[in-house]
């Protein structure tokens, strides 16, 4: 099985699905398409039934009950796409057999080192099998390994028909990664009472909660003079766009933060004197501070806009998900059932919450209780991403045995 989860993985991983923030198509970029469709046909040809990607790059199929008690339908789902914030682009993963715990050279004509002195975890890994970047691009295993991994566990249940289960739906999403990977997926059309996304991290990882989330755009105007001329009249919109970004607390920004602490986060900034804009998203798991943090921010706004005018600093801010925990709270089974398939396979389950979302964020206020599982990546987002595929493995069993105990827990 692990030959055929590394091919899965390695060739998913190869196509640029990189999502656009400033696309507002669906999908944002045109090789999720490309690799939907290549998972349409890897789908049929394993042997799952009405696969198919609709107009927007959503991907869907179904693995027929195989066993006559009434079973939920249960679905498994993962993301097309991959992250803004590193390249994607000509991906060239690396194997690393039997890992021996000492710095591994992704890139010596560059000097890029995957290194257990800055990342003390990877020591955790030693004599595993690990797939890494070249140092050049992210690998992509948030959400390809989840692809893979489903794909895998789709495959192993039809070679295996004595394994019983009822009825399976299997999702692939685009844009995930820019926030709206359920924003045209059809809930009633998937026709499931519950679902999984395998898009987590580290092994046994199994998360029902959650960020609140919004993100938020500022731009401030400015006016332009030459510099030998300018006083009195220069107006610098890059100095008032770093006099807002002074304000906010310094003690609640990512790097500063952690377990259920949220945050303030610049994302991006771009500009010059004439104009310059301030990316934002603003993260907390408690619905009231939520509340309080983008009230913090309005506030600062209108008062800048008090000193400066309001024509010249305008702000754009959109929730973006909230807390899953909400809606997966009285369906706890669905989390009990993903923890004791994990103890079965001898793997502590490790319930935190999520720094972040998923699409089952979204999901479950759509009425699709949705947690999250692991795939056995780590250092999402950037050229030090690498993933065990002696984890991707579990995580397949996981995903098999979620499956199983579904059906034996049903009755006639």
């Amino acid at each position: 099985m692990k030959n055929e989860l590394v091919e899965r993985f390695i060739s998913y991983v190869k196509i640029d699905t990189q999502s656009d923030e400033e696309n507002s198509a669906c999908p944002s970029s045109a090789g999720q398409l490309i690799l939907g469709n290549k998972l349409v046909n890897d789908l049929q040809t394993i042997g799952l039934v009405d696969a198919k990607i609709d107009d927007n790059g959503y991907v869907m199929a179904t693995l027929p009950s195989n066993t006559d008690k009434e079973v939920p339908v249960i679905g498994f789902l993962a993301h097309l796409d991959t992250a803004t914030d590193f390249t994607g682009k000509n991906v060239n993963p690396q194997i690393v057999e039997n890992y021996n715990g000492k710095d591994i050279t992704l890139n010596g004509e560059l000097n890029i080192i995957l290194s257990p002195t800055d990342f003390p975890h990877l020591a955790d890994y030693q004599n595993q099998t690990l797939i890494t970047t070249d140092g050049t691009t992210l690998l992509g295993a948030d959400n390809k390994a989840g692809i893979a991994e489903i794909m895998t566990a789709m495959d192993y249940l039809i070679q295996h028909p004595e394994i019983k289960h009822g009825q399976i739906r299997v999702a692939f999403t685009p844009d995930e990664e820019i926030g709206r990977g359920p924003h045209k997926f059809d809930v009633d059309s998937f026709q499931a009472a519950y679902a999984y996304t395998i898009d987590g991290g580290p092994l046994g990882e199994l998360q029902y909660e959650s960020f609140n989330a919004a993100g938020l755009k500022i731009t401030f105007k400015g006016t332009n003079i030459h510099p030998g001329t300018a006083k009195g009249k220069m107006v610098n919109a890059a100095k008032i766009a770093m006099k807002f970004n002074d304000r906010l607390p310094v003690n609640e920004s990512p790097e500063m933060t952690e377990g259920y602490e949220g945050f303030y986060h610049l994302s991006g900034i771009n500009g010059d004197v004439e104009e310059t804009v301030l990316h934002y998203i603003i993260r907390d798991f408690d619905k009231e501070q939520f509340a309080e943090r983008k009230l913090f921010i309005k506030k600062m706004v209108a008062e800048f806009q008090d000193q400066y005018g309001t024509d010249r600093i305008i702000m754009e801010m959109k929730d973006q998900y909230y807390n899953m925990k909400d809606k997966i709270k009285p369906v706890m089974e669905i989390v009990e059932i993903a923890a004791e398939a994990m103890k079965s396979l001898g793997i502590e389950p490790i319930i935190e919450p999520i720094r972040g979302g998923t699409d089952g964020s979204q999901l479950s206020y759509m009425g699709l209780p949705t947690p999250n599982i692991f795939t056995g990546g780590e250092n999402f987002h950037g050229k030090y991403e690498f993933i065990s595929v002696d984890h991707m493995a579990k995580a397949v069993d996981v995903i098999i045995e979620v499956v199983k105990l579904f059906e034996e827990k049903s009755g006639k």
